[in-house]
């Protein structure tokens, strides 16, 4: 059965999903969004139901507006990390969602371990 790139997409993002709620144990989880122009980061309390921390490229002070670029990524990766430790995070679960972990996804995900995050 052949599916499109959409519905391995949506296959990917339940997939992870669905594993790491199984493993969360009460974590933060660090849900990545990326569009053609820009991404967007959030860390999230799923018990609570809201989010602590967020990053995005549409923020004028990170100097990336509109840039979905590795070079953005990393920075969102980089305000990430300094806004959750500001919040008292250090721990959490990394949801790329339905995206490969690679390029941009990649780069955001060392920045943020760079910056004392922990997943």
């Amino acid at each position: 059965m052949a599916l499109n790139k959409r519905e391995l997409f949506l296959k990917r993002r339940l997939r992870v999903r669905n594993r790491i709620k199984s493993v969360a144990a009460g974590r933060l989880r660090l849900s990545v969004h990326r569009s053609n122009k820009n991404i967007s980061v959030q860390l999230i309390d799923d018990v609570k139901g809201i989010t602590i921390a967020s990053a995005s490229s549409l923020e004028k002070d990170l100097g990336v507006v509109g840039k979905n670029n590795i070079e953005a990524a990393a920075k969102i990766g980089a305000a990430i990390a300094e806004r959750a430790l500001k919040a008292g995070v250090e721990a959490c679960y990394f949801d790329r969602g339905g995206f490969l972990f690679h390029g941009k996804i990649k780069a955001l995900a060392d920045a943020a371990r760079e910056g004392g995050l922990k997943f």
